[in-house]
Order: C-alpha cells, then sequence, then structure tokens
C-alpha cells in the first residue's frame, strides 16, 4: 500500500498530467506540492524503480496504469469523503476539502465501497469533480471554461476547479454553484471581466476565476 506521501505525489502527477495529457516537469509537481526540486527528482527516480511513473531526467514523468490506478484510488477516496461531510455532517463545500486531504489516506477500500454505497453511489463531489469508480473508471463530462463563453447565451455550471475557501464562499454566494444556470450578459473586451445573471440577480466574475469554472452551454 502506498504511503500518504506517494499518494500524494501520484495524485499530483495526475493532475497535472490530465490537465494536457503529457509529461510532468519536475518543477511543476515542486510548485503543487511545495517541496524542493531535489526531494521531487529523488521521490520520481524512486516512482520509476518501483514501476509507478515513467520518467526521464530533463523530461518530466508520466503515470504508469498502476501508478494511475493507485492516484485514481486516493482521489475516490477523497471525493467521496467530501460528499459524506456536506450530505451527512453538515459541512459546507468550501470547508470539506482540507478535511478529505486528511482523511483520505486513512480510509480503507471495504470503508469507502460504504460510503459510496451509503450515499447512492454519487457522481460527482460538491465542487463538480467526478468521482472514480472502485474499478478506476472515471466519466469527464464535456465542458469548457466560462471564459470562453459568449454574451448572449446560458450555461450551467458543471465543475469548479478552485478549492481556496474565500473563492468557494464568494461563488455560493452570487449562486454559481454545479448544476445551476444563468446567462452570460457582457464581456470586457480589455480585462475579459464577466456580467452574469444568476436566477434574475446580477454577477461579476474575472477572467482569472471564469477560467476555473467549467460549464456547459444550454440549447435556446
Amino acid at each position: 500500500m502506498p504511503t500518504p506521501s506517494v499518494e500524494n505525489y501520484l495524485k499530483a502527477v495526475y493532475h497535472l498530467q490530465s490537465r494536457r495529457d503529457s509529461r510532468v516537469k519536475t518543477k511543476e509537481i515542486a510548485d503543487q506540492l511545495d517541496i524542493s526540486l531535489p526531494s521531487v527528482t529523488s521521490m520520481l527516480k524512486s516512482l520509476g524503480e518501483e514501476g509507478m511513473v515513467d520518467y526521464q531526467p530533463y523530461k518530466g514523468a508520466r503515470l504508469t496504469d498502476s501508478g494511475a490506478k493507485a492516484a485514481l484510488r486516493v482521489i475516490r477516496n477523497h471525493r467521496l469523503i467530501e460528499v459524506f461531510l456536506v450530505q451527512t455532517l453538515g459541512y459546507t463545500w468550501d470547508e470539506v476539502h482540507d478535511e478529505a486531504e486528511r482523511l483520505e489516506h486513512a480510509v480503507s477500500e471495504k470503508l469507502v465501497g460504504r460510503i459510496d454505497e451509503f450515499l447512492g453511489n454519487p457522481k460527482f463531489d460538491p465542487h463538480g469533480d467526478p468521482i472514480p469508480t472502485a474499478e478506476g473508471e472515471i466519466h469527464r463530462p464535456e465542458a469548457m471554461p466560462l471564459s470562453d463563453a459568449t454574451p448572449g447565451s446560458r450555461y450551467r455550471v458543471e465543475r469548479v476547479l478552485d478549492q481556496e475557501p474565500e473563492v468557494l464562499r464568494y461563488l455560493e454566494k452570487i449562486g454559481l454553484t454545479p448544476s445551476e444556470t444563468f446567462e452570460v450578459l457582457e464581456v470586457l473586451s480589455f480585462d475579459g471581466q464577466m456580467f452574469l445573471s444568476v436566477d434574475g440577480e446580477d454577477a461579476t466574475v474575472s477572467r482569472s476565476l471564469a477560467s476555473r469554472l467549467l460549464v456547459t452551454e444550454l440549447s435556446a
């Protein structure tokens, strides 16, 4: 069974790799985990020897099948714990990430399976992130960044990629949460700031925040 440290590395590589389906640079992992470059290089060499990653110096790392399976297992743990905390213990969606980070390494597959069954086999966590199955399968619905949306069209929020509590509280305040629908009213050409209508109320998001919200366009 991988240690919590190894699981954190595998999870970081998985998330970085999935953004563009290419090798992940050592510096990217170091920045993601806030760990020194020599420590990351040493760990990647070890994971390479264990067959968890395909690591090439100066080119970066890519998960092997066994590495991806291990990463998806801990991601499944994390996201199911988040759903459990929200639906059962009354946590809010801006509180659960750090709690799940601590608990994801401690739960057994049997307990996670029971949690999954108890919750009715949810497909997504509170932020809209897809939950991998016990077999390591994961379904990612087609979606695009809100920053690519055009004025005059309606959209539905599918996923929030930012886990910062302050950001999540702001999105909650303006009603821009997963499954909610809204209309894009205007986009400023000089800085990309977006003006929206959410349940008849005006809302504003920066281009930076909009790039971290995944949405689907609704039929006219």
